[in-house]
């Protein structure tokens, strides 16, 4: 209801801003009035089709939409120079309605000549491709790189991925406000790439499927407050939910599940979770070797492509933060080698830094819970006990006034002792368990946090190697999510690519010939 009321709105300030120019342009006043038949109009006006419509009520890319339309209004009524579209961005469309209300103002209509002399065909060009990019990236497929080794092996540093936006729901945007093809700062600047208000609510459309128990899911960090991914300024700001960093995880536990950690592994409803194949599981492990043995950062990587850090904790002894367990069994195998051991936190060993990050749950990352996944629509019971799973929950997520007075719990003003949850939750993991800033860390991922699923690895880039070998040839468009070991279908690609080149170079020589 609240997109129709903005809707709405924006109609009524349409007919009080240009009423004038309709009537002026041989149109009825109270065409002006009629919610979208009045935009059409407006598009008849100025000439241009009526499907233009559509892009001008899509978030963000309406933005472009305004200024484009706005110009070409102006246009019309002679109000041909660029500084009069720039006067009326800059006042929010104020000045393009007072120049209706002028009476020397008039119809002329359009005058291709001066459109062309005003707007050069590269500048039309330009604005095409970033209406069109933008509606890509925003609504079907956004790019996005993997910048750390959360998800490594599984997904690699330097894997850039495709992400479908309309698996899980197109989420409309909810910053309408902001720059196309940015996230929340502007390139090389770092300034905000958004004005925080207006606000549009949360809203996602039709989609394909569910997040299912194991998708890899990219994601909004929840608990982001930070200028931009990785800020070291510790400057922090109040993010919308849509501008927030994007982080990629495993979705380990689904709405309703029972979630729990025992020594590591991860157990779902009580029975021990078994991953799909692709899936390349990490842990801690410490090593000792025989003497003068040493497992040094460049031999580890050229025999086992461990890139994570690793360190010489003792005589003999390295702590490695990430293998996997085949290169474990494969150097516990190895001669030279006296042990290898799982680093495990031992159940019961507290770890603050573990959500809900208090004594009353005794946590950390090896052993966790259980705890249940909360759903939509389900009520759970509420004790000063277990209000810190839930209290971010309430107060930030889904919007309530939340206040604890003695041993009882308001929200809203009036005890409660039971609780419903609004949307779904989710809980999220790296397959690289001990080098991993995830769910275990803060906790429930709402269901309007969810942006897509990545569904393609299109390049693969090795910063360890150089030239040729610095592209992964064997990762170029892999599959990210389904079963089995990845296969590459790069030949595939360059096959109809050549194809395509082919075509048109014959295309064109056949045009030349003639």
């Amino acid at each position: 209801m609240t997109y129709l009321y903005i809707i709405l709105l924006a109609q009524l300030l349409n007919g009080l801003f240009f009423w004038k120019g309709y009537q002026k342009a041989g149109r009825k006043v109270w065409e002006a009035f009629v919610p979208f038949y009045n935009t059409i109009v407006f598009l008849k006006i100025i000439e241009r089709p009526w499907w233009w419509l559509f892009l001008l009520y899509l978030p963000v890319i309406g933005n472009i939409m305004i200024i484009v339309m706005t110009y070409e209004w102006l246009h019309v009524f002679g109000y041909r120079k660029k500084r009069y579209t720039l006067l009326s961005v800059l006042t929010l469309g104020i000045y393009a309605a007072y120049v209706m209300y002028l009476p020397t103002t008039s119809y002329v209509g359009k005058d291709l000549d001066a459109i062309r002399q005003n707007v050069s065909s590269w500048v039309s060009a330009i604005l095409f491709a970033v209406v069109a990019a933008s509606g890509i990236h925003t609504y079907f497929i956004q790019p996005y790189m993997i910048p750390t080794s959360s998800l490594e092996k599984t997904l690699l540093v330097g894997d850039f991925l495709f992400v479908s936006k309309f698996h899980y729901g197109v989420r409309v945007p909810m910053t309408p406000l902001s720059l196309p093809m940015v996230h929340d700062s502007i390139p090389l600047i770092g300034t905000r790439s958004y004005l925080k208000t207006p606000q549009l609510p949360y809203l996602r459309l039709p989609a394909l499927q569910k997040v299912h128990r194991n998708d890899i899911t990219v994601f909004n960090w929840p608990t982001d407050t930070v200028r931009y991914f990785r800020d070291p300024s510790h400057i922090h700001i109040d993010k919308p939910i849509d501008k927030k960093s994007n982080y990629v995880k495993r979705t380990v536990a689904i709405p309703g599940d029972v979630f729990e950690i025992r020594d590591g592994d991860v157990w779902i409803n009580g029975q021990k979770e078994v991953y799909p194949i692709r899936a390349k599981l990490q842990a801690s492990y410490v090593v000792v070797t025989q003497p003068n043995i040493a497992l040094t950062p460049q031999l580890m990587y050229q025999e086992f492509g461990v890139t994570d850090p690793s360190g010489l904790v003792a005589e003999n002894t390295y702590m490695f933060t990430s293998l996997t367990e085949e290169v474990a069994k494969t150097l516990q195998n190895n001669p030279n080698i006296v042990s290898v051991t799982r680093n495990v936190n031992k159940a019961g060993v507290y770890n603050p830094s573990i959500f809900p990050h208090t004594k009353v749950y005794p946590w950390n990352e090896d052993n966790y819970g259980p705890i249940t996944i909360p759903a939509k629509g389900k009520t759970v019971d509420l004790t000063i006990e277990n209000l810190p799973l839930y209290r971010r929950i309430i107060s930030v997520y889904e919007h309530n006034v939340l206040e604890v007075k003695g041993a009882d719990i308001y929200i809203n003003g009036q005890k409660a002792t039971r609780y419903t949850f609004q949307q779904d939750y989710y809980w999220m993991m790296g397959d690289n368990r001990h080098n991993s800033e995830d769910s275990r860390f803060w906790g429930f991922v709402p269901e309007d946090h969810v942006l897509g699923k990545p569904v393609l690895v299109w390049l693969s880039i090795n910063k360890y190697a150089s030239g040729f070998n610095k592209i992964r040839w064997e990762r170029m468009f892999t599959t990210v999510n389904g079963e089995g070991e990845i296969q590459s279908y790069r030949y595939y690609v360059f096959a109809v690519l050549g194809l395509f080149l082919l075509y048109s170079f014959l295309k064109k020589k056949k045009k030349t010939d003639e």
